[in-house]
């Protein structure tokens, strides 16, 4: 049987949510993240605040510079956690395997569930209804067999999208993409494939095998699989942590190491209780 991959991303999640919950705020451009007065950094821009050029990750200041009657919001991660667990509650009516990527992010494994609910196009769709009747907000959804087609179909139609890529549409719906589009192209493999000719996912699909690990080791492998639509990575879904981390973000240079060194032991305190509760 064919494997059947969703891939749902909420939309400026926690922009909609403060938009959905305070009707002045819809249809203006809402960011939300740190203080404009600190070092904080965007966390989400509605889709009126990115016609600015404000993104995730952008710097505060220079988001206040780009749109200095924006509406600055700080991040409210209590009330997003609990929208977040309505949505995955959503989810797990069509499958036990979700596999929760970030608060508004999963893939799932519908595989099996056609048997009961249809295709998985109309599961999509159903989630779709479902949230925006349930939660008031808008996902976009991709569908494929992997989980890489599915990520990629979910960015195709953003806002309030809808992407399915079958398995014999690659020739149309994705080798034209620009190599920018791959997932794990970053600047400098980008660089490196676009100085052997490489523009396009197709072309990367085309290319020799032993050529690209020559120049580029397993990646090189791994992105020719990807291109071709080979991606047999499983929606797991329970997932270990690799990682446990905090930082913070200080509002003025700070060289007194006595200062650093006591903020680095409390960092380091509180990843050390997290790590002897789990």
């Amino acid at each position: 049987m064919t494997r059947a991959i969703i891939h749902i991303d909420m939309d400026a999640f926690f922009a909609a949510i403060e938009q959905r919950d305070h009707a002045a705020y819809r249809h203006q451009p809402v960011i939300v993240g740190g203080s404009k007065d600190s070092r904080g950094v965007v966390s989400t821009a509605s889709y009126e605040a990115r016609q600015f050029g404000i993104h995730s990750a952008m710097a505060m200041s220079e988001a206040l510079r780009r749109c200095p009657n924006g509406i600055y919001l700080p991040v409210d991660m209590a009330k997003y956690r609990g929208v977040s667990a309505q949505i995955m509650a959503i989810f797990h009516r069509y499958t036990p395997l979700v596999e929760a990527i970030s608060l508004d992010e999963a893939f799932l494994d519908v595989t099996e569930s056609r048997l009961l609910f249809g295709e998985a196009a109309d599961i999509a769709h159903a989630i779709k209804r479902e949230i925006k009747a349930e939660v008031h907000l808008t996902a976009s959804v991709g569908i494929a067999h992997c989980k890489f087609l599915a990520k990629l179909a979910s960015e195709m139609n953003k806002p309030d999208g809808f992407y399915q890529i079958n398995a014999d549409e690659l020739p149309q719906k994705v080798w034209p993409l620009a190599i920018q589009k791959m997932m794990g192209v970053g600047k400098k493999t980008e660089a490196l494939l676009l100085k052997m000719g490489i523009r396009t996912i197709g072309q990367l699909a085309k290319c020799d095998r032993n050529i690209l690990s020559q120049i580029l080791g397993k990646q090189g492998l791994l992105l020719h699989d990807l291109a071709n639509g080979v991606d047999q990575r499983p929606v797991e879904a329970e997932r270990a942590a690799k990682s446990i981390g905090r930082e913070t973000t200080f509002a003025q240079d700070i060289d007194d190491q006595y200062i650093l060194e006591t903020i680095l032991m409390d960092l380091t305190e509180d990843v050390t209780a997290t790590l002897r509760r789990r």
